[in-house]
């Protein structure tokens, strides 16, 4: 099978979904390859195994952070940390480090600017604020202030942690 070098689009985050369409396969069993689901997987042909494992790599598709962490270790979630934040402060952070970038001479990535950083707060506000709530109801959750000095913030990380291991 030739690579017909499939690349995203600029700027898009390529989805499960992506990957199976490119594929000619369903959602789940995209899912299921790339997810390491090995009993699930042996019943996928070691051909569409490798084209669905060829198009996710040509695309970039990266499995979410906590999928990447969890990925193969037989382990529960013991809690979920939230940083709480003020995010208009955040914006001037953002805005102030662009500027100073900028008079130094630096380059500023593309992604880096207060637009595209107030798009990706709709977002998180949007798909994953909303599993706070849920993890409250569980008992799961854990805040953390995320306006703190940098080593206060790492200091109450640690501690949510060693409580969550040791308990």
């Amino acid at each position: 099978m030739t690579s017909m070098n499939r690349v995203a689009p600029e700027n898009k985050k390529v989805r499960m979904a992506d990957v199976a369409a490119a594929a000619g396969v369903s959602k789940v069993t995209a899912s299921k390859v790339l997810s390491g689901d090995t009993a699930a997987s042996t019943r996928v042909s070691d051909a569409t195994r490798r084209r669905i494992e060829t198009i996710a790599a040509e695309l970039g598709y990266q499995r979410n952070i906590t999928a990447r962490i969890l990925a193969g270790k037989d382990r529960k979630l013991d809690a979920v940390i939230e940083l709480k934040v003020d995010e208009a402060a955040l914006v001037k952070r953002m805005e102030k480090r662009v500027a100073d970038t900028i008079a130094a001479g630096g380059t500023v990535r593309a992604d880096d600017n207060p637009e595209s950083f107030k798009k990706r707060l709709v977002e998180y506000r949007e798909k994953t604020a909303p599993l706070s709530a849920y993890y409250a109801r569980t008992g799961e959750l854990r805040t953390v202030d995320g306006m703190a000095a940098i080593d206060d913030v790492t200091r109450q990380i640690e501690d949510v942690v060693s409580a969550a291991a040791s308990a």
